[in-house]
Formats: C-alpha cells, structure tokens, sequence
C-alpha cells in the first residue's frame, strides 16, 4: 500500500474495511480502464471516485462489488477476498434498475426476499426505509406512477434495507434535477449519520464529491491510477448552506477543479 493511501486512511480516523490492492482491468478489445489501483476504503465513512471521463470510476466500483473480475489485484471486504456478489454489499444503480411489475414495497424488499427473510419482516423493513427516504403514502404504487426522483429512493431504501455494510452509488443522483440533486444529498448525509454505513460513491460532480465526502479519491486520465486522495470532511459546519458557503469547501472545489482541467490541457495537447 502506498504511503499516499496510508496516510489518507489515518486521517479519515477510521480503519478501513475494503481494501482494494494492485487492481488492473483491461476489457477485449485492448482498453486498459485500471492500472496497478491501491485505495483503502474507511469504515462508516463516504469515498468519492473522481475523474475524467473513461478513467475507470464505475469499473472499479464494479470490481469492487463483485461484477466484474480484474485481470490483476484483488478487493478485500473486511478481510475477505471478493469473488463476485455478496450480502455485505449493495449496489445502487444510476439508472434506478427496480422492477417495473412490482410495488414500492415490493422493491425495497426484494433483496430481502432474495435473502429468504420472512414476509412479516421484509415488510416491515421495508416500510421503515421507505419512511427514512420520505416515500410515506407511496408504498402501492408502480415505479411508471413515480417520479425519476422517487424511483431513485425507492433504489435507496431498496439497498439499505439489505443492511449491507457498504453501499455502492453509481452516479445515483446524475439523473434529476439540480435542486432535487441538492435535496437527495442532504437527505442521504442524514441518513448515513444514522445508519452509518460505508458508502462508495461515483460522480462526475466536483462540488457533490467534496460535500458529500471524507475523502475524494482523484483518478488519472484512462488507464485510471489513483492520482491523488484528497481529505474533505466538513461535517463540523453546522449546516448544509454553511457547508457550500465555506471557504475550505470552495478552496477544495477549485483545487480539485484545476487538477481536472490540466488533464483536459493535457488531452488536448495530445
């Protein structure tokens, strides 16, 4: 491990639990989306991946979640080496992926029913985590009578009902719009200073990355290689304007903002 990765796991006060070591992807075809990847992931904190388009952000989450193998390396989950899915990990997909035929009930408790939980209690779940993501009152609807927002906290509520220990987001919010965006951020930071989960988080957003997060992870242009890890916990503010108001919290955006822009330099050099 790198004294890079060392470090920032120190400062983000937590021990890690995923560990991902020498981790390298290449897809047919030739394409090279990871090269030699070392992170270390802390326990009951956020982690967003970061950086430009193709550098390997949502591949590397799937390698993590067990999706996709890697032609080199290997994730650790609390000490165990990843070999595909496991219950310790749920997936938030970007495209809400639930089941058209099925109620707001019914997908949330669909991982638990996979699980062979019983009906009583997967209910139960899931109605509480429907009331965390505030969908009260939503609980018989399809997901065609929702809005793209709604659909996205029903995929919410669907993987913390599961009660994995690390949530997987990719791009969860990219699809609705900025204030609902801002909403869904705020609602998710609360439901995490509750629930304290270990989430990995994918953006392409620099200003969701540094307020969400502990620590953003900045990958390099394709093939991705951990470029830099950036510590960006302002959960001492006392509230979520104050948070974008501040100066840490401008100061990091146009840091890692110019980070970003010398790799566009970069490709356009090229």
């Amino acid at each position: 491990m790198s004294d890079q990765v060392a470090q920032a796991a120190q400062s983000a006060g937590s021990d890690p639990i995923v560990r991902v070591t020498g981790i390298s992807k290449r897809y047919e075809g030739g394409v090279q989306a990871l090269e030699g990847v070392d992170l270390d992931f802390p326990e009951g904190r956020l982690t967003s991946l970061l950086g430009p388009s193709g550098c390997g952000k949502t591949t590397l989450l799937k390698i993590i979640a067990g999706l996709l193998e890697p032609n080199a390396g290997e994730v650790q989950v609390a000490g165990r080496r990843v070999t595909g899915p496991g219950p310790e990990r749920a997936f938030v997909f970007q495209d809400f992926a639930l089941l058209p035929w099925a109620t707001v009930t019914r997908n949330v408790a669909f991982g638990l029913e996979l699980q062979g939980i019983s009906k009583a209690e997967r209910r139960e779940k899931a109605r509480h985590y429907i009331r965390e993501v505030g969908l009260t009152g939503f609980e018989d609807r399809y997901p065609h009578e929702l809005s793209g927002g709604m659909r996205q906290r029903v995929g919410l509520a669907r993987a913390m009902a599961v009660d994995a220990d690390v949530l997987l987001m990719d791009e969860p919010f990219s699809a609705v719009d900025e204030q609902t965006r801002r909403k869904f951020q705020e609602d998710l930071l609360h439901l995490l200073s509750v629930e304290k989960k270990t989430v990995i988080f994918v953006t392409h957003s620099i200003e969701e990355a540094v307020y969400l997060s502990s620590q953003v992870v900045l990958l390099s242009r394709r093939p991705g290689r951990v470029s830099k890890i950036i510590p960006t916990d302002l959960g001492g503010l006392e509230s979520p304007d104050a948070i974008r108001r501040s100066k840490r919290y401008l100061d990091t955006v146009e840091d890692i903002w110019g980070m970003l822009k010398q790799y566009l330099l970069e490709d356009e050099i090229k």
